[in-house]
């Protein structure tokens, strides 16, 4: 008992005397943020990011394929499993603090040579030409965590599963996003496709109108073989679309983790609506909003505590390992209590001197690798910012083009009306008709477009933000 109370007061002055230092400090990168985003009027707290999606996306339908593709989209899933996979690791973590202990049982028999030492020892002494040793034992080992490396140790664990934690919420606003645009295509096919059958409508009804005029003289065959030409060209492009409507259904169905397969839809371009009231919030706010600039703070901040362990590794390290059990010669009073009983206690401390300046080059590495992930993290926040502004910008510059387009296929169908009524009184000839025609159909084309541009510019201004993955 003496000894055990002398053992406990040594390792207590050994603690003592390797003082303990504090966590390793953090100190925020600046990241000189401006006040409020560029191409907007004030600095306004609310953000559009705020609203989950379901509440951004007011369309059933669309709510129906981002539910199913949150669900069941193979890259979100892989993420999910990712998240699974750093909690284990987590969980082991914890118990980094606690000491290993292991349990062995071992038997062991010997036969030295009768020649040997060993040999003749074993004849004159015991009377037998082996040795016998059976041995059951409890092991255990723990290091003392004096400089806090096995509290970094934990820490980059946790920072590691949060990082997985946020690269999920970052797939899963690129989901969301991605449906949306793609289902918002799809509409745009929808309507372009109808605007092309209009106009094929229109074709059939010039071509009609020049071939009776062929037939009673008053054009020429060429009038014939333009207004054909011009029936067929929005035939084919009536055929191209449809291809494109297939293709992006078969990418949709694919988003949401189905086989390709046509997306029922009910609504027309015209019918759908987001929020108007298109707030920002702020820059800072936006920061730690958005999961991929978070993921890359967590990683600057798994560097730093990767700078403690590697600075801990150049302190003096106190271990102590103890082991305890039967022991005997003999199998049948191996168990024999307490004749076999033994047990050992070794506590000391490791100064590392001369490691072929492994640990400094450790630890230098670590403090570049720090400096690397500062560089990286602001590189994030102002990709964020930019793709912000962008999206601002685009979303600013598509309502003056929509309203302009608006303007310009209202001229250009008010233009087809005067070609036609020209053509048939004789004022005008096919060629004009026909340009107004083409003009028409390209012009409205240009509309659904814009239209369809604008939806994805505030849709990639949500994205941006940080919404998407409430």
């Amino acid at each position: 008992m003496k000894r055990i109370k002398n053992f406990i007061l040594t390792l207590i002055l050994a603690l003592g005397a390797v003082s303990c230092v504090s966590k390793l400090a953090f100190t925020e990168p600046d990241l000189q943020l401006p006040e409020k985003f560029q191409y907007t009027a004030t600095a306004d707290t609310a953000s559009i990011a705020n609203l989950e999606w379901k509440q951004f996306f007011s369309d059933p339908i669309l709510q129906d394929l981002i539910e199913k593709g949150i669900k069941n989209n193979y890259d979100l899933q892989i993420a999910l499993k990712q998240v699974a996979s750093s909690q284990e690791k987590l969980k082991q973590a914890k118990y980094l603090q606690y000491p290993d202990v292991g349990f062995t049982v071992s038997a062991q028999i010997s036969k030295p040579s009768e020649n040997s030492m060993n040999g003749k020892s074993l004849n004159s002494f015991l009377g037998q030409n082996h040795v016998e040793d059976y041995n059951a034992a409890f092991n255990l080992s723990w290091e003392a965590d004096i400089w806090g490396k096995i509290k970094n140790q934990q820490e980059v664990s946790r920072m590691q599963y949060l990082q997985t934690y946020e690269a999920t919420k970052a797939v899963q606003t690129q989901v969301v996003a991605a449906i949306a645009q793609g289902y918002y295509n799809l509409l745009m096919l929808d309507k372009q496709i109808q605007i092309a059958k209009s106009n094929l409508e229109l074709s059939t009804n010039t071509l009609s109108i020049t071939e009776k005029m062929w037939q009673s003289g008053d054009t020429t065959s060429l009038g014939v073989q333009q207004a054909t030409a011009q029936k067929q060209s929005t035939e084919l492009l009536i055929t191209q679309l449809e291809q494109n409507i297939a293709i992006q259904e078969n990418a949709l169905s694919i988003l949401v983790g189905e086989n390709p397969n046509k997306v029922n839809r009910t609504i027309e371009m015209s019918d759908t609506s987001l929020p108007q009231n298109i707030s920002t919030g702020l820059p800072a706010a936006m920061v730690s909003r958005r999961p991929d600039v978070r993921q890359q703070e967590l990683v600057l901040l798994e560097s730093n505590s990767m700078v403690g362990i590697a600075q801990a590794n150049m302190y003096p390290a106190l271990k102590i390992t103890a082991n305890g059990g039967v022991n005997s010669f003999k199998i049948d009073n191996w168990f024999q209590i307490p004749a076999s009983l033994f047990g050992s206690i070794l506590g000391g401390i490791t100064q590392p001197i001369f490691q072929k300046r492994q640990l400094k080059t450790d630890l230098n590495v670590a403090k570049i690798q720090r400096e690397k992930n500062v560089l990286a993290f602001r590189q994030s926040v102002l990709n964020a910012v930019g793709e912000v502004s962008d999206a601002l910008v685009s979303n600013e510059s598509l309502k003056v083009q929509e309203q302009k387009a608006t303007e310009q296929v209202t001229t250009l169908k008010n233009g087809i009306k005067s070609a036609e009524m020209l053509y048939k009184g004789g004022m005008a000839n096919y060629l004009e008709v026909i340009t107004a025609q083409g003009n028409s159909l390209q012009a409205e084309l240009n509309l659904a477009s814009v239209k369809r541009q604008r939806l994805s510019s505030i849709v990639d201004l949500y994205r941006a933000l940080g919404g998407g993955w409430k």
